[in-house]
């Protein structure tokens, strides 16, 4: 797991236009490119002898390989995009950090079960989308099968047969309520959440191809 980590910072006269512009333009843009699992924008609480204010975005991402294909594929537009807007406005820098451990508190608020049966079983991409490694246990859902066909042809779906021969294995999670919204928006638009009944008799909830 690494952390891409970009340092900014912004002149007085543009730090509001360049908050909401890095809110809900920017971070989104670089989230949209696929390369990082996702983003933590802070604000640095130290007066600068420069002046302004300064800020850090901290992307995360699986690994080094995929860091440097954001490099060649989609930085240089949203750089050109940064230039366009705030030149000589800003000054940034970048830092690229490897993570060598982490250390996690057990939430006791979280109260939902989750069945997953793709990517939200990797580590890495646990670590991105709650800050922590989840710890599950095996389950069964009844009378679905994997779809054949995949969400933009790379992510796993099920499908509903009825049949009481069809089921499928899986991992099931417990998450908070806050979490479960995190996993809304790393699904995206392309799923839908739905509360399912697993072999064990458990209530939980999964997401399925819409």
């Amino acid at each position: 797991m690494y952390i891409y980590n970009v340092t900014t910072n912004i002149e007085e006269t543009s730090h509001d236009a360049w908050v909401k512009w890095m809110k809900e333009i920017h971070i989104p843009e670089v989230l949209s490119t696929g390369k990082f699992l996702s983003a933590k924008f802070t604000k640095v609480l130290i007066e600068e002898d420069m002046g302004g204010f300064t800020y850090s975005v901290q992307y995360t991402v699986k690994d080094k390989a995929t860091l440097e294909r954001y490099y060649e594929e989609d930085a240089p537009k949203l750089i050109e995009s940064i230039q366009r807007n705030f030149a000589g406005k800003l000054v940034s820098f970048k830092t690229e950090l490897e993570v060598v451990d982490e250390y996690f508190v057990q939430r006791a608020t979280a109260t939902h079960y989750m069945f997953t049966y793709g990517t939200l079983q990797e580590r890495e991409v646990q670590l991105g989308v709650f800050s922590r490694p989840l710890t599950g246990f095996e389950d069964e859902l009844p009378l679905y099968i994997l779809s054949d066909t995949k969400v933009a042809g790379l992510y796993p779906t099920v499908h509903h047969t009825g049949q009481k021969e069809d089921r499928i294995k899986g991992q099931v999670y417990t998450l908070s309520h806050q979490e479960l919204q995190k996993a809304d928006i790393y699904e995206g638009e392309a799923y839908e959440r739905i509360q399912i009944q697993l072999a064990s008799g458990k209530n939980a909830w999964a997401y399925i191809a819409k």
